[in-house]
């Protein structure tokens, strides 16, 4: 190709033509055709971005074919490279075979055939029969397996290894499995509890003593939990009256009250729970203890009351009156503003069991010759009167505090429990139940606040306490539930204000408590 160029000669500007050398054709056709075949490259899909789509999104088997079919054909594929080799053999293993783990650590003395005792009462239940005196460690890991896995209806998901995971979620390819691995991989609480009392078993947790921190000297004649605080009082025959914080743990103590040759046949709670009720064996005095103001005030006389001593009595659910029961069959009804005598009734016999309705309205007396009577408050007249279906001496009696049930303890250790409404219609009703599982006198019966368990007690022997589950009317299999003996003889039975706690007093001076897991609250 020319140029033109200028040139000066002289002052004058000439103009020549300047020629340059012509370009080689064959390296220029060379490189069109490079150029060529980059631009064909750009359009066309590379082998190396199919291999890695098929190594992400599957396809492993036909990905393992491809490599050997490429290696045999001498092509290049990724796996080509000098940084990454590796043969056929490899590639397939690692693509179908997953590792198995190695120990980090073992221990030699771990294959030594040692022999353990298996008569430690920890390792009693392995054994298969008294033969079996000395196991191998390796014997007894195995027993231990299969009680484990017996326990949990086979092997757990999280005890298998990761291969058999793989393989098991690999086979299993329903919907419903995947749900049910989904399930297991996530904590908390799937199967909701039902607010009502399951019978059967009760969840409870053995607590330390309620008088732990003062036990008493004597026996307990009385336990009641706090209307309204976390608190608990004990009282018996050590002339002393204890109140206790209640936590479960420590239960300290907050106070307690010495009455001078005056044994507590039984103590009890006002309404407000601002007062203390406390009578005596051989006299008709009783105190009364203010806790507001910290006094001990007796009550020596009482306006209208002809008996020589008071023993039992109970307060009215509406906290104005004091319901004493005397002798020859009479009940007096003591106002506690004036502390005197208003109204009294009486029953044929001598009574021995005096309880409220849930209202007051109501009172139900049980009689040494198992006579039922049902009194009006108000007007001092009986509703009704029954005979406790096969009693021949009575002992106590208790009415559930929604109002449904009434339950009538007798000497032979029979409990009936019967419908209130029933019982305020019909001369001779029939017991929804005849609870049968104490063969000494029941002399301690208590409902607790929902109505749902009936406690039952016999201060005639030791550990004769059972918790009945109501409405199905069955004994919880788990109470007493300890091998060695904690009840002893319970003369008083109370529950917590929310069911939360439960405890008895027994001729020991204790007061054993229990907390009851299936209700939240105190």
């Amino acid at each position: 190709m020319d140029k033109v160029g200028i040139h000066s000669r002289n002052g004058r500007e000439t103009m020549k033509r300047v020629s340059e050398p012509e370009p080689d054709y064959e390296e220029e056709v060379l490189k069109r055709h490079k150029n060529a075949q980059a631009v064909t490259v750009l359009g066309e899909e590379d082998a190396s971005v199919k291999l890695l789509e098929d190594l992400v999104f599957g396809a492993e088997d036909d990905l393992a074919e491809r490599l050997v079919e490429d290696r045999e054909d001498g092509g290049a594929t990724l796996l080509d490279d000098d940084d990454s080799s590796e043969s056929d053999v490899e590639n397939e293993a690692r693509l179908k075979v997953q590792p198995t783990r190695t120990a980090v650590w073992e221990d030699e003395d771990d294959d030594l055939e040692e022999e353990v005792d298996m008569t430690h009462r920890f390792r009693r239940d392995l054994t298969k029969s008294v033969t079996e005196a000395k196991m191998s460690k390796q014997k007894l890991q195995q027993r231990m397996k299969e009680q484990f896995q017996k326990a949990m209806g086979g092997k757990p998901s999280w005890a298998e290894t990761k291969v058999k995971k793989k393989n098991k979620k690999k086979d299993d390819s329903d919907e419903d499995s995947e749900d049910g691995d989904d399930l297991m991989r996530k904590t908390g609480n799937f199967v909701g509890s039902s607010d009502s009392l399951p019978k059967g078993i009760i969840r409870m947790k053995k607590c330390l003593h309620a008088n732990n921190d003062r036990p008493s000297e004597d026996r307990l004649t009385t336990v009641q939990f706090h209307p309204s605080a976390q608190v608990v009082m004990t009282a018996g025959l050590d002339q002393s009256i204890s109140l206790f914080q209640v936590d479960g743990k420590t239960n300290p103590k907050i106070q307690s009250i010495h009455l001078e040759k005056f044994p507590v046949h039984k103590a009890q709670f006002s309404v407000d729970g601002e007062q203390v009720v406390a009578t005596s064996f051989r006299n008709k005095l009783f105190y009364i203890y203010d806790m507001m103001e910290g006094k001990v005030i007796p009550v020596h006389t009482v306006r209208g009351l002809r008996e020589q001593r008071v023993k039992e009595f109970e307060v009215s659910p509406d906290g104005e009156s004091l319901l004493l029961t005397g002798a020859s069959g009479y009940l007096h009804v003591l106002t506690m503003k004036t502390k005197e005598v208003v109204k009294s009734m009486k029953i044929n016999g001598n009574i021995t069991g005096v309880s409220f309705s849930h209202d007051g309205s109501k009172v139900f007396t049980n009689s040494e010759e198992g006579e039922v009577y049902i009194w009006d408050m108000r007007s001092s007249k009986c509703l009704n009167r029954f005979t406790d279906d096969g009693c021949v001496s009575g002992t106590s009696i208790a009415a559930s505090r929604n109002g449904q049930y009434l339950a009538c303890g007798s000497a032979a250790g029979v409990v009936n429990v019967y419908s209130q409404e029933v019982c305020m219609r019909q001369n001779n009703p029939k017991p929804l139940k005849a609870i049968m599982n104490l063969v000494t006198s029941a002399t301690s019966l208590r409902f607790n606040p929902t109505s749902e368990i009936l406690a039952i007690a016999s201060r005639a022997d030791d550990e004769a306490a059972r918790l009945v589950h109501i409405p199905s009317f069955t004994v919880f299999s788990n109470f007493p539930m300890f091998q060695r003996k904690t009840i002893y003889r319970a003369h008083c039975l109370d529950f917590s204000p929310n069911s939360g706690f439960f405890s008895l007093a027994n001729n020991k001076g204790h007061a054993p408590l229990f907390r009851l897991l299936h209700y939240k609250d105190f």
